[in-house]
């Protein structure tokens, strides 16, 4: 899978991450997102995403390409193996 590595990111990078509509948690698409500075810790980087500054975590995943996005999308909603 191809994910970015945050300690490359830098500020200005577009990525793509699966987001969770907080107010219907059974939603979820692949949003572009950009990587900037935290606006409360210049040594930090966060998400803006949907107007909105998001502190990265670690174990959140971003995505290079939306193609890669949506392919991890599908296998994490829609791969049910083989049932």
């Amino acid at each position: 899978m191809d994910i970015v590595d945050i300690s490359s990111a830098k500020p200005g990078d577009e990525v793509f991450v699966i987001y969770r509509n907080p107010h219907v948690p059974t939603v979820a698409n692949v949003r572009p997102a950009e990587i900037v500075a935290h606006p409360k810790d210049p040594n930090a980087l966060a998400l803006f995403l949907n107007e909105t500054f998001h502190v990265i975590e670690d174990d959140d995943a971003l995505f290079p390409t939306s193609e890669s996005a949506q392919k991890a999308f599908e296998g994490h909603f829609f791969d049910f193996g083989d049932e």
